[in-house]
């Protein structure tokens, strides 16, 4: 379409009052295709259509620049678009100098500003504004406020550098349709992105909910093993640091036995935390395949390895603002180490196969019956990760050095199997509860869990009679000396081993029959230097 000043004919604006019904009449068509422009305007187009717009403007009019701007929060006007002729520089975006005090003060009270002989038409505390006039030769200016919803919202301005004009008021009103059609098609973009926005929470919610539904709902028949409870100080005092350490989000190290309670004290730690409102996250590290665990920690894109149809958030993506619980840690894979010591330094990892960078906010509770400092001068273990993991540890006694506690630990199991069982135990019997406390326990307070389980689906009466499965251990108080028990225990693990002709793992062998992890038996052999006579 061609406009005035491509015919050219004298602006709308030089003319004023007295322009010619043509010249009008090209304004409205100008006026009218540029309105056509933002209906149902995409957001990505806008920015484009609006710079063109006001260009058009300009150009028609004559105008040597345009801008158009906001109210933001702090009170300031920041100007969004600014298109000028050659030779004269736009608007820099951002907000307007601080030192305008004058102007942002008639600005923020939505005040129409014209000026049509600058700097003659401005007022004495307007020294800032004069001095910019008279150096960058600025000769006129208006500044429409813009109002969408009764709200002020923004500014239209014009300006001359080149000389002085006069501002016609219907010119003033059309541009100021210009200036709320560009208004509101802002406005509209931001609520669309506002609910795009809640959109994409209520989407990010509602896939972490089914993430920690479909974790819970896999982890919710699990037994946790009984212990907090006690009479030992050397336990108490391990309950004691557990809970000075609960209220910081300092890294955990517990350490001890298998089965000596440590995921107990673990989930402790966690429901006495400020992340207890959302469930811990478990991940035994002994028990995943190593091709594997990459992807169940950190998660995996779609296509990351065969059988990766689709994209699968890791447990320290599901634990983000929780805790999340690495048990048998020494048993994660040296290459892997690296990238578990970044989560702990940095909070940030990537999907296997992925290349975005994912932020976390995860308390790490590790858990181990090694002794890593020995796997770090092995090599299995990196020091820095061990350092990084060993900021809090915590040790837990194994159930032999607590024998104070096997008869209260005992009866509640019974009272658990009770419920699920419906039998009513009344006591324990008395030569029951003596091979009990006498045994050595080298499956700790699992192995004793077990062992109540066994003798409660054997009951048939009022009194419980238990049967360890292997000759418990008779102390002789008089030849009990340093390393007593160390030595029954050792002589308990050969009788076993010598019954499955020394084979450790599989079904019958001695890890089976003591109750105990191969692992744990393989750890417990090593430290009591048990070995096979040639």
């Amino acid at each position: 379409m061609a406009d005035a000043m491509s015919l050219g004919k004298p602006s709308l604006v030089r003319t004023g009052p007295g322009a010619s019904a043509d010249e009008r009449l090209a304004f409205e068509r100008l006026l009218v295709d540029i309105s056509s422009k933002f209906v149902n305007l995409a957001a990505d187009e806008l920015d484009a259509v609006t710079q063109t717009s006001l260009l058009r403007v300009r150009e028609f009019l004559g105008f040597d620049r345009v801008s158009f701007g906001e109210l933001v929060e702090n009170g300031l006007m920041d100007i969004l678009y600014s298109s000028a002729v050659e030779g004269i520089d736009p608007v820099p975006s951002g907000s307007l100098s601080l030192d305008f005090v004058w102007y942002l003060r008639k600005l923020r009270g939505g005040e129409m500003i014209v000026l049509q002989t600058l700097p003659d038409d401005l007022p004495p505390e307007a020294i800032a504004e004069a001095e910019y006039c008279r150096s960058a030769g600025f000769r006129a200016h208006v500044n429409i406020p813009i109002r969408v919803g009764g709200r002020f919202s923004g500014f239209l301005a014009f300006g001359s550098f080149r000389e002085s004009r006069q501002w016609p008021v219907d010119l003033i009103a059309r541009a100021k349709l210009i200036g709320e059609i560009i208004a509101q098609a802002f406005e509209r973009k931001r609520s669309d992105e506002k609910l795009a926005a809640a959109l994409a929470e209520v989407r990010s919610l509602k896939d972490r909910l089914e993430q920690e539904n479909a974790y819970l709902r896999n982890v919710v028949h699990e037994k946790l093993p009984q212990g907090l409870a006690s009479r030992s100080p050397r336990f108490q005092e391990v309950v004691e640091e557990a809970g000075q350490v609960a209220q910081t989000n300092a890294t955990v190290l517990l350490l001890g036995e298998t089965g000596s309670g440590k995921e107990v004290l673990a989930q402790v730690i966690h429901d006495a935390s400020a992340r207890k409102d959302r469930p811990m996250v478990k991940v035994n590290c002994a028990a995943l395949p190593a091709t594997l665990i990459e992807s169940e920690l950190f998660g995996r894109e779609k296509g990351a390895f065969t059988g990766a149809i689709a994209r699968q958030a890791g447990r320290f993506e599901i634990a983000d603002g929780s805790t999340i619980f690495l048990d048998e840690i020494g048993e994660l894979p040296l290459e892997l180490q690296p990238k578990l010591l970044r989560v702990l330094q940095e909070g940030e990892f990537e999907r296997l196969g992925g290349s975005r960078t994912i932020k976390v906010d995860v308390r790490v509770i590790a858990a181990t019956n090694q002794d890593l400092a020995q796997a770090v001068r092995e090599g299995r273990f990196r020091e820095d990760l061990f350092y990084r993991l060993d900021v809090f540890p915590i040790e837990l006694p194994p159930l032999r050095e607590r024998r104070e506690d096997i008869p209260l630990l005992s009866w509640t199991f019974v009272k658990e199997f009770s419920n699920s069982m419906g039998k009513q135990i009344e006591k324990i019997s008395p030569d029951s509860m003596s091979a009990l406390t006498a045994y050595s326990w080298p499956g700790n307070i699992r192995e004793l869990r077990n062992v109540v389980e066994r003798a409660m689906i054997l009951a048939h009466g009022p009194v419980l009679h238990v049967k360890l499965a292997h000759k418990p251990l008779q102390l002789d108080p008089a030849k009990a000396t340093d390393g007593t028990l160390d030595q029954a225990e050792r002589a308990h693990i050969v009788r076993a081993l010598d019954r499955c002709g020394w084979r450790i793992r599989g079904i019958g062998g001695a890890a089976e029959q003591l109750g105990i992890k191969p692992t744990t038996l393989e750890s417990r052999m090593k430290k009591l230097g048990i070995v096979q006579a040639r």
